[in-house]
């Protein structure tokens, strides 16, 4: 094993533009962690990254990222492991399951944005260790039609018929939370990334009710996975001085997010109650009444 190789740990890598990502680093040497909650679906990744010339160093790591307590174990499972972080890629996601997240969310929301903000707190002293590094976060152009976060709706289980709109809101959180977290960390030697990978044909759409689906893929023109993963993949390798720290990223292009995403008072009300959400604090403690913002 070369442990002088960089480290990079990603969220829901069996399949679309996560295993894409996860094989193209593991060509260009990095030592792989896939993070996700089924062993045997990972394995044929882990299969294919070992019959690499190469044979980069890969693993599994358990984690559901709709249970907070999951997260927490996911995290030290991989500090326990002694290693370096170098990339972290929060790339896992789902749409158009409806109810609650297990720790008691609505369900895009609590796994697209919660899990994946716990993660990266508890995994942060490690990257700023092992710096520099990066964190990548993927997004989707869906959030420019979510207009705001109602926090009380945060807490309930989904409320539309196809969660579509749920999976724009937990969108336009993940856009929040990148910024947010490239203006904390400036100066820090850890970037943060936000990536639009382009409407892509993946499980992530599987709860989306059958007789919908195929209206979603004419209408959004969706994309494969390999060319779906090229903006991470360009976050996650080209030189810094060809990024922007903080940068929105849709399909490998700088652009402006939505002039929600660019609201900071917003992006730092939803750091606030994310924080309280994943420390156990009373569930709304920061701030406001619940209306949309």
């Amino acid at each position: 094993m070369n442990t002088s190789s960089p480290v990079t740990l990603i969220t829901g890598a069996s399949s679309g533009i996560g295993r894409v990502t996860a094989l193209e680093l593991a060509r260009a040497g990095h030592r792989v962690v896939l993070a996700g909650r089924s062993a045997s679906k990972h394995q044929p990744v882990l299969d294919e990254i070992a019959a690499l010339p190469a044979s980069p160093q890969a693993l599994w790591l358990e984690l559901d990222l709709g249970d907070l307590t999951s997260v927490a174990a996911c995290a030290q499972a991989f500090l326990d492991l002694g290693w370096p972080l170098h990339t972290l890629i929060l790339n896992a996601g789902l749409a158009g399951q409806r109810g609650r997240s297990a720790s008691g969310f609505e369900m895009a929301f609590g796994v697209n944005h919660l899990g994946h903000f716990a993660l990266a707190q508890a995994l942060l002293p490690c990257l700023q260790a092992s710096a520099p590094a990066r964190v990548i976060t993927v997004a989707s152009k869906m959030h420019f039609r979510a207009n705001g976060l109602d926090w009380e709706a945060l807490q309930r289980p989904t409320a539309s018929l196809t969660g579509v709109p749920e999976y724009n809101v937990s969108k336009l959180a993940n856009v929040l939370f990148a910024t947010e977290l490239a203006r904390r960390l400036a100066g820090s030697g850890v970037e943060s990334y936000v990536v639009h990978p382009g409407i892509v044909a993946t499980e992530v759409w599987r709860h989306v009710p059958a007789l919908v689906r195929p209206l979603l893929r004419l209408m959004w023109g969706m994309i494969t996975p390999q060319e779906g993963a090229r903006s991470t993949l360009k976050c996650a390798t080209a030189p810094s001085a060809e990024l922007q720290h903080g940068g929105y990223y849709d399909r490998e292009r700088l652009k402006p997010p939505s002039a929600v995403a660019q609201d900071l008072a917003l992006a730092q009300a939803l750091w606030a109650r994310s924080t309280a959400w994943c420390t156990g604090a009373q569930i709304g403690q920061a701030g406001g009444s619940g209306a949309a913002l």
